[in-house]
């Protein structure tokens, strides 16, 4: 990972970040997703992926990312 480049979300699970890095593209924003998972607990526990952006976009990407959540205590 170039060093420019900032974590802006993180899930443990998988579609999660796929949805919020197609978000991010469909905004124009370059985003990828990088598999975190230790190797001891490949079968045990599931890995965190996280999406980075570059640091020029991440205020923009977190705002994105903030208006697609649900306000707490509300459902959709």
């Amino acid at each position: 990972m170039e060093k420019d480049w900032v974590k802006v979300y993180a899930s443990n699970i998988a579609y999660e970040s796929e949805i919020i890095r197609g978000m991010l593209v469909e905004n124009g924003i370059e985003a990828v997703i990088v598999p975190r998972q230790d190797s001891s607990f490949v079968t045990m526990l599931p890995g965190m992926d996280e999406v980075y952006v570059h640091n020029s976009n991440e205020a923009q990407a977190k705002q994105l990312i903030a208006e697609s959540r649900p306000e707490p205590g509300t459902t959709e």
